[in-house]
């Protein structure tokens, strides 16, 4: 059985391979929503994605210049905006229970860090 919880400051991810329907969890400071394993994967997938898409960005943007970036597949939509080194994350599942959560910019970075240990996607 392999349960794993990784946590930070505003955040918690989850991951527990022997639950039959929700293997994955995302949280939030007042909030948790529980995932199947295709939407954990989509999720943490889509926000590597959107993490070198901002850190390929810091060399196109001056240096007080936000930006916002999307990804989305068929489970679920996420966006971050801010600067390259610094922004918010916001999330929508599309499917069954549409729900929505998000991150604030102190909370990402760690998150990011979370979801690369979790489990290899």
């Amino acid at each position: 059985m392999e349960r794993i919880i990784k946590d930070g400051s505003g955040w918690r991810l989850g991951w527990d391979s022997q639950a039959s329907e929700y293997q994955g969890l995302v949280a939030g400071d007042g909030w948790a929503i529980e995932l199947t394993e295709a939407e954990l994967d989509d999720f943490c997938r889509l926000l590597s994605q959107l993490a070198q898409t901002m850190s390929e960005m810091a060399t196109e943007l001056m240096d007080e210049e936000k930006i916002t970036c999307e990804a989305e597949s068929n489970l679920l939509w996420m966006e971050v905006e801010g600067y390259p080194e610094e922004y918010s994350l916001r999330f929508i599942l599309n499917t069954g229970r549409c729900c929505e959560g998000s991150w604030p910019a102190p909370a990402v970075k760690s998150l990011l860090q979370g979801a690369w240990s979790l489990k290899v996607f």
